[in-house]
């Protein structure tokens, strides 16, 4: 990621913007003095020589001499030489030379005074960097010791400032980690206490059976066949509810993945009939499906037609016989919609709330029920984009309502 706003950087350039302002406003005081100064020595020895002229030639034009003031011309050095002056090394007038030297010495002092105000500076800086660098460090470290009880949230804007930051919203998703890696830990619990609570029960059951089948080698042959048939009823059960758990943990360990395609919901919806036909036909229970054919739908055909038919099962198994399961199929322009209407007992109001959570049996929940298809119904349905609500009343009839979106 890279860091556009660096606060900190720009104020120490500002900063060090200040020290260098003040040495080019005394660094041009400075050369303006110096220029004043050399010009003043000029200017008072060109006049003592004006004057010397002036009294030992009274006679002389000083607009003559003002011409050669003002003049380009070069003059010779050898004039100067026969006087011992050397003018490529040395100034005509030595104060200058003097001057200059001091100018040199002020310059140098100005010129360290600026470096070593920009090393403080850098060093203040680097110090403050330092010190927030430690601090995220010790974050770091507590958060390695899974203590996410830190407080490292930041409002300025510097890169430092917007690691911190970072760091903060890591902390903070690190917290929600751990917070529901708990919370799935104590509902794996609960799971599993739940599934050796399912198992155990039928498990015991064949136990006992199986019990008295061998203890009583001389038993008759209906009663034997009856507990034989029991044993098979119970182990049906076990691998029916093994199987919906397995399902489940699929969906909550996110391996399944849906394959989707164009369907007609009326096919879905016939397909899952089928499913439960043999198990209509025992109650006499007529299903009537009122639907348009062109209906279509974008979802993964063979889940779906899974979670209809669970629902269905949950109507069938709640049903008084010789009723009626009515489906209606609908769509709008925001969502497709099956509706799922048995004539049953009805779902108790306090159960009603509770219906598709995992291994939750109401009152009117069946001797063999797992309480398992309609979570797994519900978990099939959301996953593919779609949702479920129940509507009951005791006595009457329950309404699932399916929406794909």
């Amino acid at each position: 990621m890279i860091l556009e706003n660096k606060v900190h950087l720009k104020k120490f350039l500002l900063i060090s913007i200040i020290p260098i302002i003040v040495f080019l406003i005394i660094g041009n005081i400075f050369f303006f003095y110096q220029y004043h100064s050399y010009t003043q020595n000029y200017n008072n020895k060109i006049a003592s020589l004006v004057n010397l002229l002036d009294k030992e030639y009274p006679d002389i034009d000083r607009n003559e001499l003002i011409s050669i003031l003002n003049s380009d011309d070069k003059v010779s050095e050898d004039i100067f030489s026969r006087y011992g002056i050397d003018i490529q090394n040395e100034s005509i007038i030595i104060e200058n030379d003097r001057l200059f030297s001091g100018f040199i010495i002020v310059y140098n002092i100005l010129f360290i005074g600026l470096a070593l105000s920009l090393i403080l500076l850098y060093l203040k800086h680097e110090k403050v960097q330092n010190k927030e660098i430690k601090k995220i460090a010790r974050c770091i470290e507590e958060i390695s010791k899974k203590n996410y009880s830190i407080n490292i949230d930041e409002n300025s804007e510097d890169e430092l400032s917007i690691l911190k930051n970072e760091l903060y919203k890591i902390t903070i998703m690190l917290k929600e980690d751990a917070e529901n890696s708990k919370k799935d830990k104590l509902k794996l619990k609960d799971s599993l206490s739940d599934i050796s609570h399912q198992l155990k029960t039928p498990l015991t059951s064949i136990n006992i059976m199986l019990d008295n089948i061998l203890d009583n080698p001389e038993m008759d042959d209906k009663t034997k066949e009856k507990f034989i048939q029991n044993i098979k009823r119970e182990i049906t059960n076990i691998s029916s509810l093994v199987g919906e758990i397995l399902k489940l943990s699929k969906f909550d360990a996110s391996v399944i993945k849906f394959e989707e395609q164009q369907v007609f919901i009326n096919d879905l919806v016939k397909s899952a009939i089928s499913n439960i036909e043999m198990m209509a036909e025992l109650k006499n229970i007529n299903i009537e499906v009122n639907n348009r054919d062109n209906i279509k739908l974008v979802c993964d055909a063979k889940w779906q037609i899974e979670a209809i038919t669970n629902i269905l099962k949950n109507c069938i198994e709640h049903s008084k016989d010789d009723s009626t399961i009515t489906i209606d199929i609908d769509s709008n322009k925001i969502y497709k919609q099956i509706t799922i209407k048995d004539n049953g007992e009805g779902i108790d109001e306090k159960d009603l709330p509770h219906i598709f959570e995992r291994f939750y049996k109401g009152k009117n929940s069946s001797k063999d029920s797992v309480g398992i298809g309609l979570a797994l119904a519900k978990t099939i349905i959301e996953k593919d984009n779609g949702s479920i609500k129940v509507d009951s009343k005791k006595g009457q009839q329950t309404t699932f309502i399916i929406k794909y979106y």
